[in-house]
């Protein structure tokens, strides 16, 4: 089991029903622990998520690494991608709590389908807030 982190968009209050047009985006679910994409890809994993200031942040210190003298450099770099690896997901969610998302719910289950049922089974008024690209215009 993983824990996973909900987020709210701003615009979205937590006890009540969200009106349509009030919010701003859309709810994210992060989930806690290490990640193998940020340690293997660094700033450009942050840059994707679009964490900028982290992602610009790594990248001065990758560069300032790079010339660190020649055993001190490889070091320094794992030790970066370490970093990143075990606190990514913590960028991310201080990312949204800057863009005004709030922390809603944290959620255990094994995958983020999961996470996402277990979310909506527990506040279905939810639903549209997680409306991406998969649930609209769905109909088989």
């Amino acid at each position: 089991m993983r824990a996973w982190t909900v987020h709210l968009p701003p615009g979205a209050a937590r006890g009540s029903v969200p009106a349509i047009g009030a919010v701003t985006g859309k709810a994210r679910l992060v989930p806690e622990g290490f990640s193998w994409l940020a340690f293997l890809f660094g700033p450009l994993w942050l840059a994707a998520q679009r964490c900028w200031w982290a992602a610009a942040g790594a990248f001065v210190v990758l560069l300032f690494a790079l010339v660190l003298p020649d055993p001190v450099d490889g070091a320094a770099l794992l030790g970066l991608h370490l970093l990143l690896g075990f606190h990514g997901q913590d960028l991310r969610r201080w990312t949204l709590a800057r863009g005004g998302y709030t922390l809603a719910h944290v959620v255990l289950a094994r995958d983020e389908e999961m996470a996402l049922a277990r979310t909506l089974t527990a506040q279905p008024r939810l639903t549209p807030l997680f409306a991406g690209p998969l649930m609209k215009g769905g109909g088989a």
